[in-house]
């Protein structure tokens, strides 16, 4: 399957937006003063295990999606490179 250049871009931008966005909200999540992550006993919430779960799904779809969208970049690259080089001869 090829995908275009719009698309790869388009996958790779998010998988890097979704990193950053989720690392945000651990972060925060770990730093939460409200009660909700942690008792009063500073151990961790269902709340907290809830939320660490959708971080780390993300993270990993994440990945998934920015790895389609990098493989999509270099693959056009190569064939834009292949393609002006055969041109030439």
């Amino acid at each position: 399957m090829k995908l275009s250049r719009a698309v790869s871009w388009f996958l790779l931008a998010f998988g890097v937006w979704t990193w950053f966005i989720w690392v945000s909200f651990v972060r925060n999540l770990w730093k939460n003063g409200s009660g909700l992550a942690f008792d009063t006993a500073g151990d961790p919430t269902a709340y907290f295990w809830v939320h660490l779960t959708l971080a780390v799904t993300s993270f990993l779809l994440g990945t998934a999606v920015g790895v389609i969208g990098l493989r999509g970049v270099l693959a056009l690259r190569r064939g834009s490179r292949s393609g002006s080089e055969g041109g030439a001869a």
